[in-house]
């Protein structure tokens, strides 16, 4: 089966790392190729390490048209069984071009929609329409999370066109290891009693980093660790500066990319330096850097988790949503500062890792890369499909598709 996956821009971001994820899970039976629309960043490098053929398209904005005849004979002469679109400017210019390159089988996933906004842009009412008229183009579209589906349904998509599959990770990449927790920290410049609060994702104003950087310095000492690069890098600087904590403030880019420091450590190793983890994100479609914290035995600080949030309580003990103010933050981190630093800490304290909750269990990647193909197969006619009885688990998330739903 031959696969082409079409996606908005390769550069560093949950979806485009979750697509090479997919990409090295799915059986071998299937042949993927992908097509980037713009900005073939780190992650078409690791795709091409990976042994990936990666094209890029070089789109010249939202509205070049003159890409889609480009991504027609593309699709066209690639003779593809799918096309897999991901992110929104891809899932609507690459619906249609395979519609009109003949190929029907054509699967979405939705990574970033929220109540307000997609991909970080405020919905508006053009962007709910066009999204609207170019999903009827496919056979279905996967929700990675229950709650993106009951955006999807809000939004007009038919119930069966919707598919929940949610993100995976790959848990064991995670494991703590306390000799990679006193590497990093040496790289970094902690001692193993520097509080350390940590943070994973794009530094874009929907992430809300600056919570992080407003409540440190009510946490005496902490130091404060954030992996991720976007164009809030520099306001956090100046905010850090402004509220006397700049030395405390850590921002290292891309996991393993490079800084003033050279090479950093790869996330696993980052992950292993915290001892909290905090999302300050009022919105999210699915929280797959929250999943990998729990992964490495973290306690996850969260305002929004729909990864977290679709399970029950008892899947996911170490995490614990909070408010959306700083004050909230605050009083969460001073209880684990207590614990860290308190009297009866120890001196290992900060190298104790909560178990692995049964939550990083459901979200494993082999069980997304094992849905998907199921949707392939469905979709292409050449099996059965997902089990149309199939629901949203109370514990395990589950694929909620039908073979009706999947019919060319």
């Amino acid at each position: 089966m031959r696969v082409l996956h079409i996606v908005t821009g390769l550069g560093i971001g949950g979806a485009e790392q979750q697509l090479r994820l997919l990409v090295r899970h799915l059986p071998a039976t299937c042949e993927s190729e992908v097509v980037t629309l713009t900005n073939p960043g780190p992650v078409a490098d690791g795709l091409r390490a990976d042994g990936v053929r990666v094209t890029h398209l070089g789109m010249g904005g939202n509205r070049d048209l003159a890409a889609l005849p480009r991504l027609t004979s593309l699709i066209r002469a690639g003779r593809y069984d799918v096309v897999h679109t991901h992110l929104y400017r891809a899932c609507v210019y690459g619906r249609i071009a395979a519609r009109l390159a003949g190929v029907r089988a054509v699967v979405a996933t939705e990574h970033s929609l929220g109540d307000s906004q997609i991909e970080g842009r405020p919905l508006t009412r053009g962007t709910r329409a066009l999204y609207r008229g170019t999903e009827r183009l496919g056979v279905g579209t996967v929700a990675v999370s229950a709650t993106v589906a009951r955006r999807l349904r809000e939004w007009g998509v038919p119930e069966e066109r919707i598919h929940v599959v949610p993100n995976g990770i790959d848990p064991d990449r995670f494991r703590f290891d306390p000799a990679v927790r006193a590497a990093a920290r040496a790289q970094l410049g902690f001692s193993e009693r520097t509080f350390v609060i940590g943070g994973v994702g794009r530094l874009v104003p929907g992430k809300n980093v600056d919570v992080l950087v407003r409540a440190l310095p009510a946490v005496p000492a902490a130091r404060l660790l954030i992996v991720g690069t976007g164009p809030e890098h520099d306001h956090l600087l100046r905010l850090a500066r402004s509220l006397g904590v700049a030395p405390r403030v850590h921002l290292v880019g891309a996991a393993g990319g490079r800084d003033g420091a050279g090479v950093m450590p790869e996330l696993p190793a980052l992950l292993a330096a915290m001892d909290v983890f905090v999302s300050a994100s009022r919105e999210e479609s699915f929280g797959l850097a929250m999943v990998e914290a729990l992964a490495a035995g973290l306690p996850v600080l969260h305002m929004a988790c729909p990864a977290i949030e679709d399970l029950p309580s008892a899947a996911a003990p170490g995490a614990r949503r909070i408010g959306t103010d700083v004050r909230d933050l605050v009083a969460a981190l001073h209880t684990h500062y207590a614990r860290h630093t308190g009297p009866h800490a120890g001196p290992d304290a900060g190298a104790r890792r909560l178990p692995v909750p049964a939550a990083v269990d459901s979200y494993h990647i082999a069980r997304t890369a094992e849905r998907v193909h199921a949707l392939y197969a469905a979709a292409t006619g050449t099996g059965p499909g997902p089990d149309s009885g199939a629901h949203v688990s109370e514990d395990i998330p589950a694929v909620t598709a039908s073979p009706a739903g999947l019919k060319k």
